[in-house]
């Protein structure tokens, strides 16, 4: 049976990006580099290409495959790899003209998460995907796949070698799909466990290398691999998340997304995806200081739509603010909704900026949201009117005759109570009947 080709480590490569009217040539190009990269490829050069639509033969046309076939010879180059999805037919036209392996994005991605995986589980999602890819594959001109059996005993019609891998391959995904049901039914298990025992549940998501893995180990001191690299963590790891001492709830971190998932991929992979949409909350984490930042936001958005998240609630995380070039943001959680809910919170997860607040934030969304007071502060009492600007929990302002400040704030109880007895401030000054009055 055929083997899933892989990229080995240091191969020479040649990388061919198509630009078609309405994309984005040099944000697609840097990812794509990023990918090969990431999958151990010797990228020797990147060849460009402008179509109106694929060619039917060689997606980029004769001429231009001649000229890529020219400069894999000079190069020695045993790969060349399209940032696009190829049909079968056109894979294996492409290498008779290159005469050098060929690989598409799907295949490409396939590849690295088949490296990146490491429990029994993701490595039998990536498996599956891969089956499921080669399945259409398996016709790529290896004259052998067309022989009959024969020999004396055997005449007649026989099996050909393409039959028999396609009947091996079938039995193998059949196998996979059973294994997967397996462990599907055993996550629903302790779903169910953990709804019975009344502990919600946190999933992290996002854009590959948004630094979801190490915003999970800072939340959860936990030690899942994390690095500066596309999918450096394929594996679901669920771990508990204290939101304040004695309380909890369990955080899930996923695999991450990108730009034209392999559908293959998110099929064998529905087993982990259903911890995203079973979640209470999901934290969609962003990498702030990327300027593709919102194109990555839509195209998470869009894979979560595709595995049916529409309902579930959702914070945003802007991650990596220690990167950005103006330093910090002055505040560290915004754009409160007509309920008072934060709709995004800043963090550092390296730094540990933030983390305080996201921490308040998801405690504020299982306890109702944010509740509306009043807090009246002296004048010497401004650290703490400072500290409430910080958090972004001041709603309003007036200054009484005497001096004293009424604050209307949008703010948890208990993080209120906790700023209050830092700063040696009365909670009792906090009222909520106050604040219907005056309309906050």
């Amino acid at each position: 049976m055929i083997e899933h080709q892989q990229v080995a480590v240091g191969q020479a490569t040649i990388l061919v990006h198509v630009t078609f009217p309405g994309t984005d040539t040099e944000a697609d190009t840097a990812e794509f580099v990023e990918l090969a990269r990431s999958a151990g490829a010797d990228v020797k050069r990147c060849v460009g290409a402008r179509r109106q639509r694929p060619d039917a033969r060689y997606f980029v046309g004769r001429g231009k495959a001649e000229e890529i076939a020219e400069l894999a010879r000079a190069d020695g180059v045993e790969l060349v790899v399209f940032n696009h999805d190829l049909s079968p037919s056109q894979e294996r036209n492409l290498e008779q003209q290159l005469c050098c392996r060929v690989l598409g994005r799907a295949g490409l991605i396939l590849d690295i998460f088949a490296a990146r995986a490491r429990t029994h589980e993701g490595k039998l999602q990536v498996e599956l995907a891969q089956l499921q890819h080669l399945a259409t594959r398996l016709v790529r001109g290896w004259s052998h796949l067309e022989r009959q059996k024969g020999g004396i005993g055997l005449r007649g019609p026989g099996e050909s070698q393409l039959e028999t891998d396609r009947r091996l391959l079938r039995h193998r995904m059949g196998t996979l799909r059973q294994r997967l049901e397996v462990v599907r039914k055993r996550r629903a298990r302790s779903r169910a466990s953990r709804q019975r025992n009344e502990t919600p549940t946190v999933s992290l998501v996002g854009y590959t290398n948004a630094g979801k893995s190490t915003l999970f180990n800072a939340l959860t001191t936990g030690n899942t691999f994390a690095s500066d690299q596309l999918f450096a963590t394929l594996d679901p790891t669920l771990r508990r998340f204290a939101l304040q001492p004695g309380e909890h709830v369990v955080l899930a971190d996923t695999v991450g997304f990108i730009r034209d998932l392999p559908p293959d991929l998110v099929a064998a992979f529905r087993a982990t995806l259903e911890e995203t949409r079973e979640a209470d909350l999901l934290l969609h984490v962003v990498d702030w200081s990327d300027p593709e930042r919102d194109q990555r936001i839509e195209q998470v958005e869009s894979v979560l739509r595709e595995i049916g998240t529409e309902a579930v609630p959702r914070l945003l995380v802007c991650n990596k603010c220690d990167r950005l070039e103006g330093g910090y943001p002055a505040r560290t959680t915004a754009d409160l909704d007509s309920e008072g809910q934060p709709r995004r919170v800043y963090v550092s997860a390296v730094s540990g900026f933030g983390l305080d607040d996201l921490r308040a934030t998801v405690r504020a969304f299982f306890h109702g949201g944010l509740e509306a007071v009043e807090l009246r502060l002296r004048p010497e009492e401004a650290r703490l009117r400072a500290q409430l600007y910080d958090v972004q929990a001041v709603t309003g302002e007036r200054t009484g005759e005497d001096g004293t400040v009424h604050l209307q704030l949008r703010i948890p109880r208990d993080q209120l109570h906790r700023l209050c007895q830092q700063s040696g401030v009365p909670i009792e000054r906090a009222t909520s009947e106050s604040v219907h009055r005056t309309g906050c």
